[in-house]
């Protein structure tokens, strides 16, 4: 006897009339182990976006820190950064050096570390602003402070952006004559007669500061301190680094801790998904026991479709649509569960990171192939689940099953 798929479903889906509370509380049995899945795993998808976004800019990805070795004679001059621009693969290159400078606000004067920096440097970096922009060449004069800056001053970063700042910087030399020391302890001083204007705050835990080498055209480094290179693609990053390591430098890119990063976090989501796999385990177990106590009730009513034309396959497929309707109806509520607590639970972190004066973060991330990935598995469960009852009604005997009471 042939019965259409539309019969099947009918047929398959009588349980929710006929069974409401037990069908119910089987999906939502399956339901909760689902949503266990979605709240853990978003959790650990959510820390590492919220990290990577804190460290992470497309450009930086892209970009090679050089420095010059304690071990090696090899400089970072003005013939070196030529030669690095001309390497293959080489799509722009940000050098940059430190002074020591004395930075003078109002009537409050304080001791800082002044980074010279192109305006590129900031955005092959990575840096993240907390208040107002990045250095420009629109603004000149336009500087960067940490907030540990803004706090020597007795400024939150929203207040102190616009700020002027008078600058004293210490060129003082190394040993080798062929860079600037970190010490003041020598009487070539440079004092600008230009006013800085502070432009953004970064978040940072030293006292730094960011200036365009524009607006101190007249130092002239003899050698830079680092250089930013950033490279046309990924593939092509391990051919530069190689080329400049056997320069004599010191090659490291922000990509190797985004990998390394992105490893833990991957054994993090395995271990969170893990948990909730149990739980899935547990729903599972009481579907199997929901589909054989249908199988025992419902063994007359096989006896009589079978005594009429029905097949093995019919009876079949009738338990496993039932099973598999049971498990993707559970994934489908497990995700606005999983989904749900991981807003309500987001909420009260923020809430309380707020009242304390902290920022709001997004602690929770479901990517869509991931929540796709998630019903798609709650479905095959639900079929596996009734394989073993489908296979035990479709092989009752008619005579049998019309005989059990």
């Amino acid at each position: 006897m042939f019965i259409r798929f539309s019969d099947l479903f009918v047929l398959s889906t009588r349980m929710f009339k006929a069974r409401t509370m037990r069908t119910f509380l089987t999906v939502l049995g399956m339901s909760i182990g689902i949503g266990a899945i979605i709240f853990l795993v978003s959790l650990g998808y959510g820390l590492q976006k919220t990290i990577l976004e804190k460290i992470t800019t497309s450009d930086s990805l892209l970009t090679l820190d050089v420095a010059a070795q304690r071990s090696s004679t090899a400089v970072l001059n003005e013939e070196q950064i030529v030669k690095i621009k001309e390497t293959a693969g080489v799509a722009e290159v940000s050098p940059s050096f430190q002074l020591s400078s004395q930075g003078r606000m109002d009537d409050l004067t304080s001791d800082l570390h002044a980074l010279v920096v192109m305006p590129s440097y900031m955005r092959l970096s990575g840096m993240k602003i907390t208040e107002g922009v990045l250095i420009n060449d629109e603004v000149s004069e336009g500087i960067v402070i940490s907030t540990p800056v803004a706090k020597i001053f007795g400024k939150d970063p929203k207040e102190i952006i616009g700020k002027e700042m008078d600058f004293i910087f210490f060129l003082s030399f190394g040993d080798d004559k062929s860079s600037f020391s970190s010490s003041k302890d020598s009487s070539q001083k440079f004092k600008s007669d230009k006013k800085f204007k502070i432009i953004g705050v970064i978040e940072s835990e030293d006292n730094q500061v960011y200036v365009n080498f524009s607006a101190v055209s007249e130092i002239k480094p003899p050698s830079y301190d680092q250089v930013k290179v950033k490279c046309n693609s990924q593939k092509e990053m391990g051919t530069v680094r190689d080329i400049i390591a056997n320069d004599g430098f010191s090659v490291s890119s922000l990509s190797e801790t985004v990998e390394q990063t992105n490893k833990i976090f991957t054994v993090v989501k395995m271990v969170l998904m893990l948990f909730g796999v149990i739980a899935l385990v547990v729903s599972a177990i009481g579907m199997f026991n929901t589909m054989t106590i249908t199988l025992l009730e419902r063994t007359e009513e096989i006896g009589i479709m079978k005594s009429i034309g029905a097949s093995d396959a019919t009876i079949s497929l009738i338990f496993i649509m039932e099973s598999t309707i049971m498990g993707f109806l559970g994934g489908l509520v497990g995700v606005f569960i999983g989904i749900l607590e991981g807003e309500v639970f987001n909420g009260a972190v923020n809430l309380i990171a707020t009242h304390f004066g902290g920022e709001k973060v997004d602690l929770f991330y479901s990517p869509l192939f991931f929540i796709s990935a998630v019903i798609i598995f709650s479905a095959v469960v639900g079929f596996l689940t009734g394989v073993t009852p489908a296979r035990r009604a479709s092989k009752i005997d008619p005579l049998d099953a019309l005989r059990y009471k």
